[in-house]
């Protein structure tokens, strides 16, 4: 008996029992197995997946083939050949000269090659030499593709389930299957709701949404074997969503209802599901995507015995990486079942947690990370953890999977990451932590370009030598300003890195300033006006170089931090900060100059600092860290970085020192 609305409303229950209701609903609907089959010519089949086993129609070869250029031959003729009693054979009667793949004449069982036999009165061509003297004899079969060495008729070519790959359809068309009965592809409904969202690549004014979820759930459903079909975004109207549903229910075999999921004002999903059908579930112990909805609609006009009577119906989470996890947990497994394939299942590795994250115990979590082999260890770094953060997926190397009843995970800790990437894409990683700068991305993309990778994670540039000193990274991004000595980074790798050999590398010298609104409605002229009442701030993180930057200045002209209004607000990068100005939240930040240009903002340059690379010695020589010096070497790299507002490259590539000298 289904599950009453007021039973499952926004109660969150284990993904086990989640995936438990909705297998019962699937079996008593019928549609707990393949959905049925269409047959594809081979060009179109790549990539389907096989819906019944397949037989071989005729042997491959169909006939005995020369598998070498030479001479077919019964073998019983040659059985007393040896270099000092060789055997001449008559060319026509005792031996046929026979190029690779042509078919044996009767009564050969053998393919001398030509390097083996001596012609005898050679002609013009190898077909017309009187004959041929052979020093050695040749095995039965010697040299000879048999009939049905591939393949033999009857015999099974594939199973069911197969995913056809171009082998595969090399073998069909050799064994004489010209056309193949593959799984039929599911049918999804993809319907984005919300009067907030706007169609991708239109204008969006505040508080309006470009709605993009649906393309990644086609995808994913493209990807996985279905057939997607995108509605129009439908406004919170419930009469509407409710129609839009029970129309998409009649041709579709599975509806992913996008946002709405929640428990709002505007959140109509579970209420919709339950009116049209039976709600199953509604909040599974997951994080993120913990308001997901699952349920059953009566399909109209279903016909007893010929078409299943329901339709299952996914009420998906709105925030994008909620969105894309649903896809992977319920989406991916159900279109496998539904097409006859194994589920997917990501490689493993395991590895060293970099920081201590916190969990929520009661929830399975998928937390999102970079990882990278640094010496003899792989390290897992945690990324941004926000539902909303889609990037964090894009970023992301893989997940780990954090169990219900465990509330953090500490530094150090080994962990199981399931892969997004290939091991092999793990082995090349370079991985620096440390300070957030522009030029990284830059040296991503070129990095890309020549087959390596560039994984990187913003945790400040005294975060980013402290993962040194642990072997965390190969490297980290510094611009730590030295009150004493006002020089950058090297006070701080001696305090940091004691007696260990490092090369600190010279990348960029760079403006830092305010990031102001543009045209600089509040009249700001320098540090001191941050001390104003009317002006709000946003800063970097503790541990940051900017911070400490931030913290020098404001010592040297005598201002207290605790007057500034927004002092203890933190953001992890310079783009971040600079967003928070171009939104409105703030007045000003202090950040560099590219970052206030790329959001189209005010910049009040106020000082200069270099921005390095602290290598230590034996990543510095590896053959791993090898092309990124060559790209710090070349004329398009400096071109590019160069081309950024406020950057200077006259140190890149110098070695500003080695430590200890």
């Amino acid at each position: 008996m289904p599950a009453s609305e007021s039973s499952v409303y926004l109660h969150d229950i284990p993904l086990e029992e989640a995936w438990a209701r909705l297998t019962r609903a699937l079996q008593e609907a019928g549609l707990w197995g393949r959905l049925g089959a269409d047959a594809v010519d081979l060009d179109h089949a790549l990539g389907r997946v096989t819906a019944e086993p397949v037989w071989a129609r005729r042997s491959s070869p169909h006939y005995h083939g020369a598998a070498m250029d030479g001479y077919a031959v019964a073998a019983s003729a040659t059985a007393e050949a040896s270099e000092r009693r060789p055997i001449d054979l008559r060319l026509g009667a005792e031996a046929v000269y026979v190029d690779t793949g042509e078919a044996l004449p009767d009564g050969a069982d053998a393919v001398l090659p030509v390097e083996d036999v001596e012609p005898i009165d050679p002609g013009p061509d190898r077909r017309s030499h009187r004959a041929i003297r052979v020093r050695r004899p040749a095995a039965p079969w010697s040299h000879v593709r048999a009939i049905g060495e591939d393949m033999v008729a009857t015999e099974l070519v594939l199973p069911a389930g197969q995913v056809l790959r171009p082998v595969d359809l090399g073998a069909l068309a050799a064994c004489g299957v010209l056309r193949v009965s593959v799984a039929r592809k599911p049918s999804v409904a993809v319907i984005p709701t919300g009067s907030e969202l706007v169609p991708a690549g239109e204008a969006a004014a505040p508080g309006e949404i470009p709605e993009f979820n649906s393309i990644v759930l086609a995808a994913q459903v493209e990807s996985w074997g279905g057939l997607a079909t995108r509605f129009d975004i439908v406004p919170d109207d419930v009469d509407r969503i409710r129609s839009t549903v029970a129309a998409a229910a009649k041709d579709h075999d599975l509806i992913l209802l996008n946002a709405g999921s929640s428990a709002g004002s505007e959140d109509f999903s579970a209420s919709i599901i339950a009116s049209l059908g039976d709600l199953l579930v509604h909040g599974v112990a997951v994080r993120p995507g913990h308001p997901v909805v699952i349920g059953m609609i009566r399909r109209p006009g279903a016909i007893s015995g010929r078409t299943p009577s329901a339709v299952p119906i996914l009420g998906v989470p709105g925030f994008p990486v909620s969105a894309a996890l649903t896809g992977e947990i319920f989406v991916e497994p159900l279109l496998a079942r539904w097409t006859g394939r194994t589920p997917a299942e990501a490689q493993t590795v395991d590895g060293i947690l970099t920081r201590k994250v916190h969990s929520s115990a009661g929830d399975l979590e998928f937390l999102r990370v970079t990882v990278g082999r640094v010496g003899e260890r792989v390290v897992v770094s945690p990324l941004a953890r926000g539902a909303g953060v889609l990037t964090s997926l894009v970023r992301a190397d893989g997940l780990v999977h954090i169990p219900p009843g465990v509330q953090g995970l500490e530094a150090g800790e080994r962990v199981t990451v399931h892969l997004y990437r290939s091991p092999a894409e793990v082995e090349r990683a370079i991985v620096a932590l440390g300070s957030h700068d522009l030029t990284l991305d830059l040296l991503a993309q070129f990095l890309a370009e020549r087959g390596s990778r560039l994984t990187s994670a913003n945790v400040g540039s005294l975060g980013g030598l402290i993962a040194l000193s642990r072997g965390e990274a190969h490297l980290a991004g510094s611009h730590l300003l030295d009150p004493e000595s006002g020089d950058f980074n090297l006070a701080y790798v001696d305090r940091y890195l004691p007696g260990r050999e490092v090369v600190v590398l010279g990348l960029v010298r760079r403006e830092q300033g305010l990031i102001l609104a543009q045209g600089n409605p509040k009249n700001v002229r320098g540090l001191a006006d941050l001390t104003r009442s009317d002006i709000g701030f946003i800063n970097r993180q503790r541990g940051s170089g900017t911070r400490l930057l931030l913290d020098y200045h404001l010592k040297r002209e005598g201002l207290p931090p605790e007057s500034i209004r927004g002092y203890d607000r933190e953001e992890f990068t310079h783009l971040t900060v600079a967003a928070a100005v171009a939104s409105g939240r703030v007045d000003c930040a202090l950040g560099i100059h590219a970052a206030a240009e790329a959001l189209g903002l005010g910049f009040l340059p106020l000082f200069q600092e270099r921005y390095d690379l602290v290598i230590p010695r034996e990543h510095y020589d590896s053959p791993k860290l090898a092309p990124l010096l060559q790209v710090l070497e070349t004329r398009e790299f400096r071109e590019a970085v160069a081309a950024l507002p406020g950057y200077d490259v006259a140190p890149m590539g110098k070695v500003i020192a080695v430590r200890p000298p």
